[in-house]
Order: C-alpha cells, then structure tokens, then sequence
C-alpha cells in the first residue's frame, strides 16, 4: 500500500530557495517563461505567508509573546514595508470570504498585489460597516466577478483605482469620512536656516496634491534642448516660479495695506555692482549676491529711500515700474517668448530682461529690452552668461569665463527623466 506524499514544509521551500541563487543564468536563451515560473511561485508564497499570518495574528497568546502588534512584528522580524505587511494581514483575514479570487491567484489570472487590493478594500468596508452598525461578519461583502474582470484586464496600479470606486460605491459614508480625515491632515512646515534657505515638510490629502501637481507642471516641463535639469530640480524651480508669478499678478490679499510682494533692500553701490559694496537684502530670506538683486531689480517696481549720515530716512521716491505696460504688450508681440536660442517658452512664462541693466545706464524700451524665461534669466545674472543681439536681430548667448556653480547652464545630463 502507497502512503501518501508528505506536505511540503516552509523549510523544504526555503532549502530548495536557497539552491537558486547560486545557478546561473544563461543569457543565450529565453527568459520570459523562467521569469513568469518564478512570479507565480512568488505570488503563491505571498499567499500561504498570508494565511499563516492570519492566523498567527488571531493567536491568543500573541500579544503576550510579542508585546507589540502583528504587523509591527512582521515588519520588523520579517523584514517588510507597513504596507506589505497590512496587506497580508489583509489578506489572511479576508481570503476565506474571497474564494474566487484565491483561486484566479492560483491558476496565474491575477498576482498577489491585485488579491490584496481586493482583500484590503473587502477589509475596509466590512470594518467601516461594522462601525455602522451592520453584521457581515463571516460574510461576503462584495461581489468578486466583477471586479475580478477588472483586475485581470488591468495592472495593479490601475487596479488600485478600480477598488478605489469599488469602496466608494459600497460604503459612500465611509468613503466620505475618510476623504475629510485625509484634508484634516494636511500640513506643511517651513523650517528657516541660518543660510537665509528654508526646508520644507508637508503632506497633502489627493486634492491637495492634484491642486499643486496641475499648477506646477506647465512651469516644471523641460524649457529647451539644453534644458538637462533632472525632475526634482525643474519642479523645485516651478515652484519657485510659480509663487513669483503670483506674487507679480497681485492675486493675493493684501497685507499691511499692499499687496504681498519680494521685497529687497540694496544700496546703489550693489544694484550698479560696485567693487566691495555690500550684499542684497531679501525680506524673509537675508543677504542675497548683486547678480540676485540686479536680476529681482531687473523687472520690478522699485523705491527710491534716501538716507543721512546718521542712517535717518530723507526721501522716499515715488515706487517705478519697469518696463510699463504698453513697452510689455509691444515687447511680447515683437519677441513671442523667451529669446535664448532653443528655448521654447511662451511669453507667459517670460520676464522682461535689460541687455544693458537699467542700473549702469541701461535704457527701458525694446531696443534694450528681451524676454527670459525664470531659468535663462537666472543664468543672464546669476550664471554669469551674456546675451546680445547681433546687428541682423539675432540673439547670441555667450558662456561665463568661469564656473558660478549649480546655475551654469553647462549641467551634467545624467539619467535623469
């Protein structure tokens, strides 16, 4: 009489685990299949991990032995993300309620980010029903063929949207309930260093972050060809551009009787670039290089302050802006957007730039006048490039005779996206 195969152990598992690292792989021949083999051994481990921790989370003694919750002990002895291990828990606690889905995991339909999707939003709404007063407990409360197309159809990323409307469809209320818990979470934190510089922390709840991803992206989009800023840097700079733009369109309050603005404090000695004279001062973020205030001064209102001997105030002069509004609707009409060759920027995204500063005699009006955009204006002060116009109306950009650092155009152009 044949006795029956003994069940595989996790320990025959892990030995026959072990062995496959050290094979190697032939490059010569077709991969896919091995790749495919291996995924679903992967997406079956991920499910019997979860079963067992179902229940080991169920154990009496657990929070005795452990003193600490289950997926904080699964995080920290086996090693894994808190969403990881949410999602066998999740899955522990759901897939005998989720039998059609199990078996799609096991014939290789789905993987197993799709059946944690299914389990954790199953999870949610029979919680949040529960709150409310419904007993489901040890029942379905959802229908799995329907959504099971979906996540055979779909990736998981996408399928995270499906369950998204899924959950809002079966449980609205708590649907709601946590979409107000998620806006009463937002924050953001400036923290302002001793270099005049300011970190930022924040966390946004979706519309937040929909809001600012939508107003940034025309201004974080690549300018050029020479444009090899990489993501984070350009959306850095968007932001930066963006709260200049608003501070220039006057949209906001007023505070203190005038609208917000930059403001910074120069003598004429800095604005002019004179040897020795000391930094700019920018409100809110300290001392600032003359390329910095002649660049801010380059198109903006500014105020003549006359000081005495003794630093008294003896005139203060009417606030000038330059260029005035018809130089600016002549200026864009002529120059269309930013002039720096291959850049492509619309005359929105545009400052007015002097050729010759207005501070070293430099006259406003469109002989003198071009349009920049924020990153090619920065690299006209504060990198240290020289723009002209050749005698056929040409625009001529020449490179700084020596390194300014980070804002030279010359940028390693790396892997970036």
């Amino acid at each position: 009489m044949l006795e029956p195969p003994q069940a595989a152990t996790a320990e025959d598992v892990l030995a026959l685990a072990r062995r496959l690292p050290d094979q190697p792989v032939d490059p010569r021949r077709e991969l896919s299949g091995e790749l495919l083999s291996l995924r679903r051994s992967i997406d079956l481990l991920e499910l019997r991990f979860a079963q067992v921790s179902g229940v080991f989370a169920g154990q009496p003694q657990f929070e005795d032995s452990c003193g600490e919750s289950p997926s904080a002990w699964l995080r920290h002895e086996c090693h894994l993300t808190g969403y990881a291990a949410t999602s066998a828990l999740a899955v522990g606690a759901e897939v005998e309620q989720l039998p059609r889905s199990r078996a799609a995991l096991t014939a290789g339909e789905i993987g197993f980010g799709h059946l944690a999707l299914i389990a954790r939003t199953s999870q949610t709404v029979r919680e949040s029903l529960e709150a409310q007063g419904v007993a489901c407990a040890g029942s379905p409360v959802l229908d799995e063929q329907p959504i099971l197309a979906q996540a055979r159809r779909h990736t998981v990323n996408r399928f995270r949207r499906d369950c998204s409307h899924l959950r809002h469809a079966l449980d609205p209320g708590g649907a709601l309930a946590e979409h107000n818990a998620l806006s009463a979470s937002r924050f953001l934190e400036l923290r302002p260093r001793d270099d005049g510089c300011l970190e930022l922390e924040g966390w946004l709840d979706p519309e937040g972050g929909a809001a600012l991803r939508t107003a940034l992206a025309p201004w974080s989009r690549r300018s050029g060809t020479d444009d090899l800023r990489p993501l984070a840097r350009r959306q850095g700079d968007a932001l930066v551009e963006f709260l200049l733009r608003g501070l220039d369109a006057g949209v906001l309050p007023a505070h203190g009787g005038q609208r917000p603005h930059l403001q910074v404090t120069a003598s004429l000695a800095t604005l002019t670039g004179r040897a020795g004279s000391s930094a700019g001062e920018l409100e809110l973020g300290g001392p600032v290089p003359v390329a910095t205030v002649q660049r801010l001064a380059c198109d903006a209102a500014v105020s003549r302050i006359l000081l005495g001997p003794d630093s008294v105030i003896t005139d203060v002069g009417r606030s000038l802006r330059v260029p005035g509004p018809a130089v600016r609707r002549a200026l864009r009409s002529r120059d269309q957007g930013c002039v720096w060759p291959g850049c492509d920027r619309p005359a929105p995204f545009t400052d007015a730039h002097h050729l010759v500063h207005w501070a070293h005699g430099g006259t406003t009006d469109l002989g003198n006048l071009v349009l920049l955009c924020f990153r090619h204006h920065r690299a006209a002060h504060e990198g240290g490039w020289q723009i002209a116009r050749t005698a056929d109306g040409a625009m001529v950009t020449m490179p700084p005779a020596e390194s300014f650092g980070p804002w030279s155009l010359a940028v390693d152009p790396g892997p970036y996206p």
